[in-house]
């Protein structure tokens, strides 16, 4: 067994010596002089981080790792309406809390480490790695503190010194303060009975009183660390009877926190919020996921209302990343744990990852890993320095206004970086991790399927990934929405992103780069594949209408659900197809800059581009006929 899940991954310590932009990082994050004891320089904060990271990598190992098997044997229960975990779990928690590892994104004044959130990210896949049952956990103290005191410099109720960029007062100040010391943590409330992925058709609600005083009633499920003080909780506060008004979906939803109960010195808790039950799940046994009832709840409205579902996006895209790591470090487990079998288990005269079979699927485990990484990396370096620079802007925007556009410009463009990779983090990373962990148990044989071995639990862990936090067909709809929606918006330049493909496939000099033009029009050609089968049905529907009408009804007109069918059918394949095309560019990328990187980038070149032609196929030449059987599309001969 490591003695260290962060000094004994290569890949891994490549990002924190060379493939991170720290210079871009450090700044953003010690903006100012902040405190005496900041860091002066990016060399020293790195230093500082790597110093964290192999604290908590050897904290994992040493001190996690050896307690996963008890805590998923024994579980959760719920004992007079509160949640009792195992006694090992609560142990581990402690030593987190010693650690003062919920404070480590949080700024100094606030009694935090001030590191980027990068930094959590990383240690979320050390922690996964470990154990994502307890990870999940985790990410609902120091990230929940995260989200209130970013809602509150969203909302402008947090005043910070324009001198020293250090924040003086901030709205709550008291939560965020307990769950620093580990004393309480917070949840996400979204999912109801009878919605899931559907908001729209959430039906909680919040209600003002007379003294303007807010309250939230409804049931909530699935909701992971339940038993939490602090709720971040989705209500609907706009009430129609129309359900063609816009405030019947998702405008009519607001945010609220609400604390779930009260407690007296004696240690005894009034409740607010009800525990109706604790799921019995088929993994994640440490984690509790639980039933809520709200009864007129007190609550606090977050910004202003009917902005829950922005402001519930602005945590989801962060948790997804999340999720993304998460999945990382089950990846990274599940493939040492099968290589490490796989190299003591004779058979027919030699270790069976000698077997050419058992071979190609641990290689094609570390490269599906090496491009995870990279994709979840970029991802979340993005989205760090996006919401960072849009905070800047927003309470410290700088005085010269070309400086303002240059910050305005850059923050546009780490924003347009993160939307297009993170529902590619969040499809692949959880698809990866049911592939590797079934992979993994396969590799042990019937020991895989014994509980000795540690294989059938990841495979259990794995299987609620591509549910929560977003299904993996939320993320493929997200992704090739985005991108659809760019080639409408942009067909000029989408045609030049063509040209400059072919070219490069012929005339670029380096063999990886014209590899990697040939992917790219793979990827371009499926798209437009999918956008002039979209427009011809469009254009199917018009003939009905006056021709005055064609140019709004062609060009505004959309109906997602009409229009779209055959993107639609197609999304995951288009996802699939666009995560191995970012992953090489990101690769070939590491490449240039660093020639010992280029083995990573020529190794997934040669899994990816028979796959993106299979997927290339899959959309060009599949799908009407089941279109049409769901009286969805025209067959091809109408």
């Amino acid at each position: 067994m490591s003695e260290n899940y962060f000094k004994d991954n290569d890949d891994l310590l490549y990002y924190f010596e060379r493939g991170i932009d720290w210079e871009a990082l450090v700044e953003a994050t010690e903006l100012g002089p902040r405190s005496e004891d900041g860091f002066k320089s990016a060399a020293d904060a790195v230093a500082y981080y790597r110093e964290v990271a192999e604290m908590v990598g050897e904290f994992v190992a040493s001190e996690i790792a050896p307690q996963v098997a008890k805590i998923d044997r024994e579980g959760v229960r719920l004992v007079g309406g509160e949640p009792v975990v195992p006694a090992a779990l609560g142990a581990v928690f402690e030593k987190i809390k010693g650690l003062e590892l919920h404070g480590m994104c949080m700024p100094r004044e606030l009694g935090g480490m001030n590191c980027p959130m990068l930094m959590y990210f990383v240690t979320a896949e050390l922690i996964g790695r470990a154990d994502v049952a307890i990870l999940a956990h985790h990410g609902f103290h120091g990230g929940m503190a995260m989200a209130m005191l970013t809602y509150s410099l969203f909302e402008g109720s947090s005043e910070i010194d324009r001198s020293t960029g250090r924040i003086v007062r901030t709205r709550f100040a008291e939560p965020i303060a307990e769950i620093l010391r580990g004393d309480a943590w917070g949840s996400m409330d979204i999912t109801e009975p009878d919605a899931g992925s559907d908001m729209a058709a959430l039906k909680a609600v919040g209600e003002q009183d007379e003294q303007g005083k807010w309250y939230v009633s409804g049931q909530k499920i699935f909701i992971t660390s339940g038993h939490a003080k602090y709720h971040f909780v989705i209500a609907r506060t706009e009430k129609t009877g129309d359900a063609a008004n816009p405030l019947a979906g998702l405008k009519g939803l607001s945010l609220f926190l609400v604390p779930a109960y009260a407690q007296d010195e004696s240690g005894r808790r009034k409740r607010f919020v009800t525990i109706d039950r604790l799921e019995e799940k088929l993994g994640h046994h440490g984690s509790v996921t639980a039933s809520l009832s709200f009864d007129r709840a007190p609550a606090e409205l977050i910004g202003k209302r009917g902005e829950g579902f922005q402001h519930m996006l602005r945590l989801m895209n962060s948790a997804r990343l999340a999720v993304g790591f998460e999945c990382l470090g089950l990846c990274e487990v599940a493939w040492r744990l099968a290589r490490a079998y796989a190299a003591e288990r004779p058979s027919m005269g030699k270790t069976i990852d000698k077997h050419e079979i058992i071979a190609d699927w641990l290689d094609e485990m570390s490269c599906d890993i090496q491009g995870l990484r990279a994709l979840a990396m970029h991802g979340a370096m993005h989205e760090e320095l996006g919401q960072k620079l849009a905070l800047r802007l927003r309470h410290l925007p700088p005085q010269d206004e070309l400086e303002r556009k240059r910050l305005e410009k850059r923050a546009a463009f780490h924003a347009r970086q993160a939307r297009r990779v993170t529902p590619l983090v969040k499809f692949l990373g959880a698809e990866k991790a049911v592939q590797m962990s079934g992979r993994s148990l396969q590799i042990h044989g019937g020991n895989g399927y014994s509980k000795e071995f540690g294989a059938e639990k990841l495979l259990r862990d794995a299987l609620v990934m591509p549910i929560y936090e977003g299904t993996s067909q939320i993320q493929a709809l997200m992704a090739m929405k985005d991108t659809l929606g760019a080639v409408m918006k942009n067909p000029q330049a989408f045609v030049r992103r063509q040209a400059q493909a072919r070219w490069r496939a012929l005339s670029a000099r380096d063999p990886l780069e014209r590899r990697l033009a040939r992917v790219q029009l793979l990827s371009l050609g499926a798209q437009s594949h999918l956008m002039a089968h979209t427009a011809a049905d469009k254009l199917r529907s018009l003939p009905g209408r006056p021709l005055a009408q064609w140019p709004a009804a062609f060009l505004k007109s959309w109906d997602p659900k009409r229009d779209f069918a055959y993107a639609l059918l197609h999304a995951e394949h288009l996802t699939r197809l666009l995560a191995d095309e970012a992953i090489i560019e990101l690769l070939w990328a590491q490449a240039r800059r660093h020639p010992d990187r280029r083995e990573a980038c020529e190794r997934y070149l040669e899994r990816a581009e028979p796959r993106c032609r299979y997927l290339y196929e899959l959309i060009t030449t599949t799908g009407t006929r089941l279109l049409a059987a769901l009286g969805q599309q025209p067959t091809a001969n109408s």
